[in-house]
C-alpha cells in the first residue's frame, strides 16, 4: 500500500468518525424539547426553590480596564427585581479609570460595595470578592455583563434540589453591529439554548459560565474557590462541583448580554484562551474522564474531550491532506458526493439554527442565519486555536487573563430582545 493509498483510507476514516460524533450531536434536539416540557410540566406546588427562603445574592463583578461597561453592569443588576443582594465590585489593578468608577458607584448606592487589589488576574480577584461575600448564593458575572430585571430570580428557581450546587444562566451577545457578532449571535443560540439544554437534562452540564453563574456559597467555600493559575478558573470550578457530588443546573430564562469578540484578533484571543483552560482542566482532573462514580457526567467526558479536543484536530489533518490527494487522483469521496454531504452539513445547520432561535423565542435573530454559510470557516478557525492553545500548553506560555477590549456598544435589537424574553416565558 502505498503512502496516498494510506492516507486515503484514514481521511476515509476519520471522516466516519467525524459524522458520527457530529449525529450523535442531533440527539440533544429531543432531549431539549423534553427539558422544555418536564420544566412546564411539573406543578408549581410541587417544586422546590432556594427562592422561597430568601436568601442574600452576593453578585461579584471582577474588572480589569472596565471603564467603558461598568456601569450599565453594576445600574442593569441593581435594577432587578430580586431586592436582597449585594454586589461586590473588585478591581483587579486597572490602569484606566474603572477603581475610580467603582468606587463612585459604590459610593452612590447602598448595596454596592469596592474592592481593590494589585493585579493579579481574573480567579484572584474573584476570590478576594468571595472573602468579602456575605450572600448564601454567590453570582459572578464579567463587567460587560447587561441583566433582565428577573435574571436573578430565575437562576435561583434553578436551585431547586439540595444537591444542586451550581446554576448556569444563558449569555447572548449585546453587540451586533458587526457580521462577526451576528454570526456568534446565532451560534450562541445552538450552544447554550440547545446544547445546555439537553446536557442539563442528563447531568451533564460541563460549565457554569463565568459570565452568568451561581453557585451555593458554602459549597464554593469548601471547595477552596477558584483556581488562580488556570484559566478557565469557571470550567476547572465546574468540574470540581461534580466531583463534591453535587449537580448543576440550565435557567434559559435567566438572561444576560455580554460583549462578543468583535475583531478577529479579539476573537482568536478569547478561543485560545477557552482553549488552554479546557486543556489545563482535562489535566488536572483526568481521573474523572470515564469514572462512574461521578454518574454520566464521568462517562460524558470522555465524549467531551473527544469532540473539543481530538475531532477539531482531526479535522484540521483532513483539510490540510484532502488538496493533495484530490491533486495526486487519490480523492476519498467523489465530487458529487462531496457536493452532497456539503448540502446536507448546510440543511442541518440551517435546522438546528432555527430550532434552537425557536427554543429561545429570539425569532428576531433568524435575520442573522444567513451568516450560516460562515460556520465552515469558524469551524476551520476554532481548531487552528485550539492547535495554538496545545503548542502554548506544551511550551509552558503564561497563562494571562487577555481579557477582551471592551467597545461599549449595546445593540437597541439585543437589549429590547432581553425584556421581550422574559415577557414572553
Amino acid at each position: 500500500m502505498t503512502f496516498l493509498n494510506a492516507a486515503s483510507l484514514f481521511v476515509q476514516a476519520g471522516g466516519l468518525v467525524i459524522l458520527c460524533f457530529g449525529m450523535v450531536k442531533v440527539a440533544y434536539v429531543p432531549l431539549a424539547l423534553y427539558f422544555n416540557w418536564f420544566q412546564r410540566s411539573k406543578p408549581p406546588k410541587h417544586r422546590y426553590s432556594v427562592l422561597s427562603e430568601r436568601p442574600l445574592v452576593s453578585v461579584i463583578v471582577p474588572g480589569y480596564n472596565e471603564a467603558v461597561v461598568i456601569t450599565k453592569c453594576v445600574e442593569s443588576i441593581l435594577a432587578s427585581r430580586y431586592l436582597r443582594l449585594e454586589v461586590i465590585l473588585v478591581d483587579d489593578g486597572s490602569t484606566d479609570s474603572t477603581a475610580q468608577i467603582m468606587a463612585g458607584l459604590a459610593d452612590q448606592y447602598d448595596r454596592v460595595r469596592f474592592l481593590s487589589q494589585s493585579n493579579a488576574g481574573k480567579g484572584a480577584a474573584l476570590n478576594f470578592g468571595i472573602a468579602a461575600a456575605q450572600g448564601d448564593i454567590l453570582m459572578f458575572v464579567d463587567a460587560d455583563g447587561i441583566f433582565a430585571p428577573d435574571t436573578l430570580m430565575n437562576m435561583l428557581e434553578g436551585f431547586d434540589h439540595p444537591k444542586v450546587g451550581a446554576v448556569c444562566g444563558d449569555d447572548r451577545p449585546v453587540n451586533l453591529n458587526r457580521v462577526q457578532t451576528m454570526m456568534l449571535a446565532v451560534l450562541s443560540h445552538v450552544g447554550t439554548g440547545l446544547v445546555r439544554r439537553a446536557l442539563s437534562l442528563l447531568h451533564c452540564l460541563p460549565i457554569v459560565s463565568g459570565n452568568i453563574g451561581a453557585f451555593r456559597s458554602d459549597l464554593v467555600r469548601q471547595l477552596g474557590g477558584f483556581h488562580e493559575d488556570t484559566l478557565g478558573e469557571d470550567l476547572e470550578l465546574t468540574w470540581r462541583v461534580y466531583k463534591a457530588g453535587y449537580r448543576v443546573r440550565f435557567q434559559p430564562k435567566a438572561l444576560v448580554y455580554a460583549e462578543s469578540p468583535s475583531t478577529m484578533g479579539g476573537l482568536w484571543r478569547q478561543r485560545v484562551r477557552w482553549s488552554r483552560g479546557l486543556l489545563q482542566t482535562l489535566r488536572l482532573h483526568r481521573g474523572m474522564l470515564g469514572r462512574p462514580r461521578y454518574g454520566m457526567f464521568g462517562p460524558f467526558l470522555v465524549f467531551n474531550a473527544i469532540t473539543m479536543v481530538a475531532i477539531p484536530m482531526l479535522q484540521l489533518f483532513i483539510l490540510a491532506v484532502l488538496p493533495y490527494l484530490y491533486l495526486a487522483g487519490e480523492g476519498p469521496v467523489p465530487g458529487e458526493v462531496f457536493a452532497i454531504l456539503g448540502w446536507l452539513g448546510l440543511f442541518v445547520s440551517l435546522a438546528l439554527a432555527c430550532f434552537s432561535i425557536g427554543l429561545n423565542r429570539s425569532w428576531k435573530d433568524l435575520r442573522f442565519v444567513w451568516t450560516l454559510p460562515l460556520w465552515p470557516l469558524y469551524s476551520v478557525f476554532v481548531g487552528l486555536a485550539l492547535a495554538s492553545a496545545i503548542v502554548k500548553e506544551i511550551k509552558g506560555s503564561p497563562a494571562k487573563w487577555n481579557k477582551l477590549q471592551r467597545t461599549g456598544v449595546i445593540s437597541v435589537t439585543a437589549t429590547e430582545s432581553t425584556f421581550r424574553n422574559e415577557v414572553s416565558t
